[in-house]
Order: structure tokens, then C-alpha cells, then sequence
């Protein structure tokens, strides 16, 4: 039966991988985001490095994707790992892995047009790209299936960055300039504004882009596994998930700075940022996470006014949930709980019952004692 299960959730890591792979490749060659010949000879550099990182980041990201779908449609629906523990993790890693391989033959048989500067094959180089952006998708997917919060911040970072590419390629459009290469990551509202450069190659309002949105996706992602003390030490960090893979796209894509645009430059140069950002969001709604446990623990202790008796401790029979009950004083009139003595000579306290006969005896003093039948003469 468990062979069965873990051929199941492979299976569908692979297919899961693949199916991903070939339509974000789909989608981003259809939208110009990836275009290994471009028309303008002039876009040949930027274009050739900015699809190398698209095709990097998407096999990893690929990867990813197909492992942790394969673990939550066969997992058991919680946010705690799965039972079977690191095995079935790497096998799920592996079988994402299989099924993003894919995409090194997607990249390379349209890479056989491309026009690369100072580079003998480039289907070749692009391929190998591929390959080595599936390699690390294999890694951030043991690590997004370890830990959910990695994954939930994987997840949400694909989307964004994928609303901001069409974005980005709209905006183009509408500005007449046609279907252009769009950055990974980056979307440059006005990039012929000098006010918007810094010592012309940072462009600030991209900057802000990228780092805010990697802090609010670290936070929100790590939000709810913050909230459970033995999770919260992988979702401190999980915020530098997903833009670690951006970041890592880019340093393998443009390893030297000289050849690349000023655009280039400035998103090659914002990516380790995000990175740290992503980890400070996630941070802070851990640590925040941490001080409202600490106060609620500290709510929940009862507080001992001086002079008082200790408390019993808890799981003492005495106590009930969480309101002490202290034991009862000892009754008096039972002499702390026992039975008393009787006197010499004394009658049960109890007295007769109601229907006795009382025997008549001398009274000290010399007094007649009472009838005591109703009636009787004195």
C-alpha cells in the first residue's frame, strides 16, 4: 500500500513538473518575454541574458511546483510535514525534478535561432541553463517540502512575478514599443525618466517594487505557521524562498555586469536585496508571533497574592481545568472529620426514635420526672 501511495504522489510530481514547465515556456514565448531572436539587432545582449534567466527560473521554479502539488493532493491536508518523512520528501523532489527536465528541451530546440554574442552554440548554453535551474529546483524543493511557509512563499512569488511580466509586456504594448523582453522581476514604469535612475544604472522605483514585494510576501507566507512554536523557526526564514531563486537566476544568467543594459544591471543588483528583505519580513512576523505567545503565557499564569497558601500543583485532584479549588477546613462539630468520643454514661447523640419508651429514674433533687405519654397524670 505505501509503495502504491509513493508511486502515486511521484507520478504526479512528474506530470504535475512538466505540465508546468511547458506552459509557463508556452505562455512566456507567446508574450515575447522570452525571445532568443530578436528583430531589433540592437536588443540581441539584453534579450539573449534576460531569457536565460526566465529559462533558469522557470525549470527551478517548475520543479518546486510539481513536488509540493504532488505532497498536498497525497499528503494528509495540515500543515505539518508528511509522515513519511525525509524518503518521501526526496522522492518527491526527484519525481518534480523528472517532470522539469522538460523544459531543457523546450528551451533548446527554440534556442537553435537564437543570435548570442561571442557564443558558438546556443541551444547548447541554453539548455544547460535549464539543466542547471532544474538542479536547483530539486534543492528548493526538499526545502519547500520541509517546510509549508517555503512553499506557500514559492508559490506566491511565481504569481507575482508572472502578473508583473504582463504587466510589464502590456504596458509596452500600449506604448507602442510591441512585444518586448520583459525582466524577471522588475517592471520599469518609465525607464527614459532620468529622475527615476540613480547614478544611472539603480532604478529606484523597481527597487521599491522588488523589495516590497518580497517583504509582504515573506510576512503573509510565514504568517500562519508562525503561529505554532515548532514551525516557527522554518518560517523565520522562509521569506528568502522565493526571491533566492530570482537571485540565484540572475547570477548564473549575467555572471559579468560590463555586457549587460543599465536595466539589466539595476535588476541583477536588486535581487540579493529582495533576498534579505524577504528573510526580514518573515522574521518579524515570527518574532512577533513569539511575543504574543509569550504574553498569553504569561495571562494564563495565576497570580499569588503574599501570605497565601501555595497553590496545589497542576493535575492535583484538587483542581478542576484551569480554577484551583483549595481543600474545605476541617468542621468542628465532627472534630476535624472523626467521630467523637462518647462520654461516660451518654446515650448515643443520635437519641432514641420517636417511638421509644423512656424508663423513669430518680431526677437529682428530688423532682418527679414527666409522663411522658400524652395525658398522664403528674
Amino acid at each position: 500500500m505505501a509503495r502504491r501511495r509513493w508511486g502515486g504522489s511521484t507520478a504526479t510530481a512528474i506530470g504535475v513538473a512538466a505540465g508546468v514547465g511547458a506552459a509557463q515556456l508556452g505562455f512566456a514565448y507567446g508574450l515575447g518575454i522570452i525571445d532568443w531572436a530578436p528583430v531589433d539587432a540592437g536588443r540581441t545582449a539584453a534579450a539573449w541574458f534576460a531569457s536565460l534567466a526566465w529559462a533558469t527560473w522557470i525549470a527551478a521554479v517548475s520543479t518546486v511546483l510539481g513536488a509540493v502539488c504532488a505532497q498536498r493532493l497525497h499528503g494528509p491536508g495540515s500543515d505539518a510535514p508528511p509522515p513519511d518523512g525525509a524518503p518521501r520528501r526526496a522522492v518527491l523532489a526527484v519525481g518534480g525534478a523528472v517532470g522539469a527536465s522538460l523544459t531543457v528541451l523546450l528551451v533548446a530546440v527554440p534556442a537553435r535561432d537564437a543570435t548570442a554574442p561571442q557564443i558558438s552554440s546556443p541551444p547548447t548554453v541554453a539548455a544547460g541553463y535549464a539543466a542547471v535551474g532544474v538542479l536547483l529546483g530539486l534543492l528548493a524543493a526538499y526545502w519547500a517540502l520541509s517546510v509549508r511557509a517555503a512553499a506557500t512563499n514559492v508559490i506566491a512569488t511565481v504569481g507575482w512575478l508572472w502578473l508583473l511580466a504582463v504587466v510589464s509586456v502590456v504596458d509596452g504594448v500600449l506604448a507602442g514599443r510591441g512585444l518586448n523582453t520583459a525582466q524577471l522581476g522588475i517592471w520599469q514604469i518609465s525607464a527614459d525618466r532620468p529622475g527615476f535612475w540613480l547614478r544611472d544604472y539603480v532604478y529606484w522605483p523597481g527597487v521599491l517594487l522588488a523589495t516590497g514585494s518580497a517583504l509582504l510576501i515573506g510576512g503573509l507566507a510565514a504568517r500562519r505557521a508562525a503561529r505554532v512554536a515548532e514551525r516557527r523557526l522554518g518560517a523565520a526564514i522562509s521569506g528568502a524562498a522565493g526571491p533566492l531563486l530570482v537571485a540565484l537566476a540572475y547570477l548564473l544568467a549575467v555572471p559579468r555586469l560590463a555586457t549587460v543594459t543599465p536595466a539589466q544591471v539595476s535588476a541583477h543588483l536588486v535581487a540579493p536585496y529582495a533576498v534579505v528583505v524577504g528573510a526580514a519580513g518573515s522574521v518579524l512576523v515570527a518574532a512577533l508571533a513569539q511575543r504574543r505567545a509569550a504574553a498569553r503565557q504569561r495571562v494564563a499564569a495565576p497570580r499569588q497574592r503574599p501570605g497565601t497558601p501555595p497553590l496545589p500543583p497542576v493535575g492535583d485532584p484538587t483542581t478542576t481545568g484551569e480554577q484551583t479549588t483549595a481543600p474545605l477546613p476541617p468542621d468542628p462539630a465532627t472534630n476535624g472529620g472523626t467521630t467523637p468520643d462518647r462520654e461516660p454514661g451518654r446515650t448515643d447523640p443520635t437519641g432514641p426514635p420517636p417511638d421509644a419508651t423512656v424508663e423513669a429514674g430518680p431526677v437529682p433533687g428530688g423532682a418527679v420526672p414527666a409522663d411522658p405519654t400524652p395525658g398522664g397524670s403528674r
